[in-house]
């Protein structure tokens, strides 16, 4: 059975087609600058070296079509026709509080996605376009969407309600909903099997640091908190968004900086976080070399980045009465060891001890706990593809 995983963003659309016999990559690329001009399809046969083909994508749909031409091609392709693709598996960002779990898509799921747009305006919508270009052009091959809020949605009513007047949650749904749900879940139960325990004994603090980055709080294999909230704006410092500040600051600025509406999200999301304190670079590599050379906001930007993930594991380990293991993912947490043992120094008191050798691991499954560690730390990489198309799978085979 052979899965296409589809992640659509406004001007973009990321592709990996997956044998789910073996769970194997066949083929992957991205489709650029759609609806805009220079657009490109980026196409790599696993194998091979990635061949880049100019093409005027006016639309998603085009793009799609592209991408089935790629796949089916004589020279770069996998595959000989498009019936050998037997399901397609959509990332989508926002599922309010319609969606706690994956989902094969008919018209009445496509409309409560739509339905939720007004939570993830910039996500959303793309999703929709992406799943409409895929049943144009393969209107029999069925569809699965997959949440990134889903996993989180088994959080207590006591962690996702702000303490707001409550008529607003009625009459919005304002309330925290965390993301990266499907890499901190496929991480979460990875984890249980490299420690060879059932996840439903385990309490795990999964961390996925990236240019976005967020934590959460798995007891039992169930999301009972997180780092993010009603939008990826909450939580930690990251590449380029504040975290959580004290909500006073935003009308302050608007006043002194004469700031709009759109100025100042544009502030918080994409002019702050390790960007803004460093004035170096939102990549942590660059930040890292600054820091290294004696810039000092360098070095600050990487502390409170540091200082705020230690702070979240702390906390999580309370709300869950202790912990097993911490998890490592994403761009950060997989490559960069100088930050998870910056997080993990004096962490001993909890049981946490790691083992600096084994620390320097990068990208690859590792135990880097020394072996009297209560706590064991992980790095595990995230594959959310694969965890979409084994969601897909699951949900054509038992039909529902």
């Amino acid at each position: 059975m052979k899965v296409l995983v589809i992640n659509t963003g406004s001007s973009s659309l990321k592709y990996q087609l997956i044998d789910m016999t073996n769970e194997n990559v066949l083929a992957k690329g991205v489709c650029e600058r759609i609806g805009l001009e220079q657009s490109f399809l980026k196409h790599s046969k696993i194998g091979e070296n990635a061949v880049v083909i100019e093409k005027d994508l006016y639309n998603h749909r085009l793009a799609i079509k592209e991408v089935i031409n790629a796949l089916t091609d004589d020279k770069i392709g996998v595959i000989k026709d498009m019936s050998e693709i037997s399901a397609v598996g959509h990332r989508v960002v926002h599922g309010g509080e319609k969606f706690y779990q994956s989902v094969i898509i008919d018209d009445e799921v496509k409309k409560a996605i739509e339905e939720c747009s007004e939570l993830a305006p910039l996500h959303n919508p793309s999703n929709i376009v992406g799943i409409e270009a895929c049943k144009q052009i393969m209107p029999d091959v069925p569809m699965v969407a997959v949440f990134d809020t889903a996993f989180h949605q088994t959080m207590p009513r006591h962690a996702y309600i702000y303490a707001l007047p409550y008529e607003i949650y009625e009459k919005y749904r304002l309330r925290r909903y965390g993301f990266h749900g499907t890499s901190h879940k496929y991480v979460s139960e990875r984890a249980a099997q490299i420690l060879n325990r059932p996840i439903e004994e385990l309490k795990i603090i999964t961390c996925h640091l990236g240019n976005g980055a967020s934590i959460c709080a798995v007891k039992y294999g169930k999301s009972v908190e997180t780092s993010m909230g009603f939008t990826p704006l909450q939580g930690l410092c990251m590449g380029t968004r504040s975290g959580t500040i004290d909500p006073a600051v935003i009308s302050f600025l608007m006043e002194k900086e004469k700031m709009t509406v759109k100025d100042i999200s544009d502030f918080l999301n994409k002019k702050s976080g390790v960007l803004g304190v460093s004035g170096v670079s939102s990549d942590f590599r660059d930040i890292q070399e600054a820091a290294e050379n004696g810039n000092d906001r360098a070095q600050l930007a990487l502390d409170i980045f540091c200082y705020r993930v230690k702070g979240f594991i702390g906390d999580y380990a309370a709300i869950m009465n202790g912990v097993d293991a911490v998890v490592f993912t994403a761009g950060i947490g997989e490559n960069n060891d100088y930050v998870r043992s910056k997080i993990l120094t004096d962490m001993d008191f909890f049981g946490i001890k790691i083992d600096e050798e084994k620390n320097k691991v990068r990208g690859e499954e590792m135990d880097i706990s020394t072996p009297d560690a209560k706590v064991r730390t992980l790095v595990i990489p995230t594959n959310e593809e694969l965890a979409i198309a084994r969601e897909t799978v699951r949900l054509i085979k038992n039909g529902n």
